[in-house]
Parts: structure tokens; C-alpha cells; sequence
């Protein structure tokens, strides 16, 4: 087992350009600014970054968002793994953590039975990031990319551009915030502060990882997304929209340039990034009933026809089982 400095963990991701974009160093120091520790570790060829949240009394929770960074045929009770997992029990001895929490950059499809959760990990009752997403392929040309959505999309697409909708590349993060601060009130759901957008802009855009865009039309603007990318894929995490001249489609234009933005920069997929985590029929059965959680936009993604996924896990690895059961209590009651 070795543990890593954050530029050990650069030269690791050197190697592996497919890594997930909350594994990179950029967005471990975005938790990091925001109260978090980050450690690297990296166990019979597999490493990851592990983020730490404090709790009182000493007490900790552990973090593994979409790692550790592994082949997708490596063998979840193989000798990697289990070093791997010996090297994640040795930090656990650093910090007292309650449990480590592991989501893994894996889909459901590329895990067994067998190994779903692998020996020594509990299903977890929460998730941190959404589950269940849709998933566009960008490897074909635009024209093909178009005819798998829904015919109304495409239509909404080209309506937007027919009615002088405008998208381009911005770094205006106080616009963006405006506008998803007054999203937020309106769908009722949690955002970050002012600073992580911007730190996050910071962070990333520099290396090329992160664009803002931005949808206008005569100059007031309607629609801003924040998309992310690495390696084959890009994956949309944040977006804001105004009431104002919803009739020109901005945010299916602002989506549409965003993923061609992507495919220029050798993405294959772009991920909607969360939808309801339910069946294909049930989504499809309920969503025009439904408006809660991540119903309210299930019914405006599926129109780009991407695939829907689900990853596997999330796993917990507990160690203090009765403090576990005391924090499972109130995630379920909460």
C-alpha cells in the first residue's frame, strides 16, 4: 500500500485517462476548500482519492465517490481489489471513520450477483451522487446524434435556433449563480454556495474539464449549464433557467451545444447525470404524474434519447457498527 502526495496522484491518473472527474486532484481540492480531507492511496494497481468528513468525538465518514480507478474487467474479489481494500482499512486507522462510503465507477451491468456488494461491503441506504442516469452516445455523427432523440426535442433544438436563441461559451459564474439561485427557490431543491461554483469553474476550466455555457436571446440571458469532461466522456452537473421566453427552447439548445462542445473535444458520451432511480417502465409509466426530486427534469432528458444506467452500489464499509446504525436511523428519518 502506498500513500499518495497530490502530485503522486496526478503521475497515477497520467495512466489512466478514463478516470471519473470527481477522482482528479482539481476536484479533491474543491472538497478540500470546502471542509473536507483528501487522501490518495494506491494498493496493487488500484488507487483512489478518499475524502473525509469529520464528525464529533473524533469519529469520521469516509468518501469514494466513483472509485477506486480500476479496469473495468478487474475481478471485484480478486488480489487487486483486496489490496486495495486492505490499503482503505489501513487509513481508516488514520481517521475513525464510521463507515467509507464507496460509489464505484461501474454500471450495474459490469458487476455480478456475486459481487454486488463485494465481501465485506454493505449495501448502502444512501447514495451521494444520483444512481441512476441517462447516457448519450456521441460517437456517431450530429445528424445521427438527433434522430435517436425524441422527434419533439429535436424539434425544440431547431425551434430554438429558428427563434434567435444564441449559445455560447461564458465565465460569467455570477450569472450563472443569479440564475440558479432563483431555479433553486422555484423547484425547491439544495445548491452550493457562490464560491464552489466558482472554485469549481477555476479548478477545472483551466485544464480544459469544465465549460459554462450560456443561452440567450436579444442579449438577456435564459439558460446556463456547467458541463464537465475527461477522458472519452463529459457529464452535465449543473444547470439554470429563467421563466422568461420559455416558448424559444433555450434549454434544448444550451444541451445540444454542450454536447457538441463535448464531441469536439473527443467525448463519446455525455451523461444527463441523474434521473428517479426506478425501472425503465416505471419511469415511464409515472412521469407525467410526477414532479418531486428528479422527476421535474426525468421527462425533459429522456427526450435527448440517451440510454438509461444505473451504476453499482453504493457500498459501505463499516467499522463502528453501532454508530452506523445510529446514522442509518437518521438518513431514513430525516
Amino acid at each position: 500500500m502506498e500513500w499518495l502526495s497530490e502530485d503522486g496522484w496526478k503521475d497515477y491518473l497520467q495512466d489512466h485517462p478514463e478516470a471519473h472527474i470527481l477522482q482528479t486532484p482539481a476536484w479533491g481540492r474543491l472538497k478540500k476548500e470546502s471542509g473536507w480531507k483528501v487522501e490518495w492511496i494506491q494498493a496493487g494497481g488500484l488507487g483512489s482519492q478518499v475524502l473525509f468528513q469529520e464528525l464529533p468525538f473524533g469519529f469520521s465518514v469516509g468518501y469514494v465517490p466513483r472509485g477506486p480507478v480500476l479496469p473495468s474487467s478487474e475481478d471485484l474479489s480478486g488480489p487487486s481489489w483486496q489490496a486495495w481494500v486492505r490499503a482503505l482499512d489501513d487509513l481508516a486507522e488514520e481517521y475513525q471513520p464510521v463507515f467509507i462510503k464507496v460509489e464505484p465507477d461501474l454500471w450495474e451491468e459490469q458487476v455480478s450477483e456475486s459481487q454486488d456488494p463485494p465481501d465485506g461491503f454493505k449495501p448502502s441506504v444512501q447514495s451521494i451522487q444520483p444512481p441512476r442516469t441517462l447516457v448519450i452516445s456521441l460517437a456517431e455523427d450530429e445528424d445521427q446524434i438527433l434522430g435517436r432523440m425524441k422527434s419533439k426535442t429535436r424539434y425544440n433544438i431547431r425551434l430554438a435556433g429558428r427563434k434567435e436563441v444564441v449559445v455560447e461559451q461564458t465565465d460569467r459564474i455570477n450569472l450563472f449563480y443569479e440564475m440558479l439561485e432563483k431555479t433553486s427557490r422555484r423547484a425547491d431543491f439544495g445548491i452550493h454556495s457562490r464560491d464552489y461554483y466558482s472554485r469549481a469553474f477555476e479548478l477545472l476550466h483551466d485544464r480544459n474539464a469544465c465549460a459554462l455555457f450560456v443561452a440567450r436571446y436579444q442579449d438577456i440571458p435564459l439558460a446556463s449549464i456547467m458541463v464537465f469532461q475527461r477522458g472519452s466522456r463529459a457529464w452535465y452537473f449543473y444547470g439554470a433557467s429563467t421563466p422568461r421566453h420559455r416558448d424559444r427552447m433555450p434549454t434544448y439548445r444550451i444541451q445540444w451545444e454542450a454536447m457538441r462542445w463535448a464531441k469536439r473535444q473527443g467525448c463519446l458520451t455525455y451523461d444527463l447525470w441523474g434521473v428517479p432511480d426506478e425501472d425503465f417502465e416505471d419511469l415511464e409509466d409515472q412521469f407525467l404524474d410526477r414532479r418531486e426530486g428528479l422527476w421535474g427534469v426525468y421527462r425533459f432528458k429522456r427526450g435527448f434519447g440517451g440510454d438509461l444506467k444505473r451504476t453499482a452500489g453504493p457500498w459501505d464499509r463499516v467499522y463502528r457498527p453501532g454508530l452506523y446504525h445510529l446514522y442509518n436511523f437518521w438518513v431514513r428519518n430525516r
